[in-house]
């Protein structure tokens, strides 16, 4: 037994098993209209089936905010899955909405203003847009060049030290974020972990972002990165549809060993 065997054997037969998933990329393909996303046939699929097993949580984290994850996820109030969005700044459990706490009017008015400017900066740069967010504003450059995203980042790297220095700020597939939150999706794990009394955690992605999140992990967890990225995960798998199949090898492991 190799030891990606070994370490995909350990989750599935663990007594109580998060599944805590990426989406962009991990469960569904790279888009040019980022709410067009969604999950390909066999990742809801494999979900549903994770998801319908005992002592088995499926959860998304997702940097996106939670009224869009929903939408892009197509979850609706009857659904079995936790989602942890803005990277873990909101948030949704099977039968209640829990609210992320309330935020300063101050950075409220700060994240409005920072959103104009930057849209107006890089009104006349083809190929990129401003995506206002939740906690702050995220910069997409997946159908720009090469040297107009780099300038894209640049005005709002500029705008931002001036009058944010303190946001944090992400770098992603083609997107460049600034958030006044600080939670990441190494928080968004712990949180659903000790919510859940988790013994281990699957946790998948395929972004900077969710380097977090999979050195964050323990031993007996298992980390996958979807792609070719250097990496923290133990398991690299090239696509979407290799990760499915990982996933569906756990299900059958998780019902096999399941009284």
């Amino acid at each position: 037994m190799t030891a990606a065997d070994a370490a995909i054997e350990a989750v599935a037969t663990t007594e109580r098993l998060l599944v805590a998933l990426d989406f962009d990329g991990t469960l569904s393909p790279l888009v040019d209209e980022p709410m067009t996303a969604r999950m390909t046939p066999g990742a809801r699929a494999v979900l549903a089936e994770l998801a319908a097993l005992p002592r088995t949580t499926v959860a998304l984290v997702s940097g996106r905010t939670l009224a869009d994850l929903r939408v892009i996820a197509e979850h609706d109030d009857d659904s079995p899955w936790w989602l942890m969005a803005s990277h873990g700044a909101e948030s949704w459990e099977p039968g209640a909405v829990v609210a992320a706490g309330a935020d300063d009017d101050a950075d409220l008015a700060l994240r409005d203003r920072l959103t104009r400017e930057v849209a107006a900066a890089i009104a006349a740069l083809p190929g990129v847009h401003v995506e206002p967010k939740q906690f702050g504003l995220g910069v997409h450059t997946r159908t720009a060049d090469a040297d107009t995203a780099a300038t894209a980042r640049e005005i709002a790297d500029r705008v931002l030290a001036a009058d944010a220095p303190q946001w944090r700020r992400r770098t992603g597939h083609d997107i460049l974020e600034f958030s006044f939150r600080h939670e990441g999706k190494d928080s968004a794990v712990a949180h659903l972990r000790a919510r859940l009394d988790a013994t281990a955690v699957l946790f998948a992605g395929d972004d900077v972002t969710d380097e977090d999140a999979l050195r964050s992990l323990d031993a007996g967890d298992l980390g996958i990165h979807v792609g070719t990225a250097d990496t923290a995960a133990t398991l690299c798998v090239d696509d979407i549809d290799a990760f499915v199949d990982v996933l569906e090898r756990v299900a059958r492991l998780r019902r096999a060993h399941t009284p």
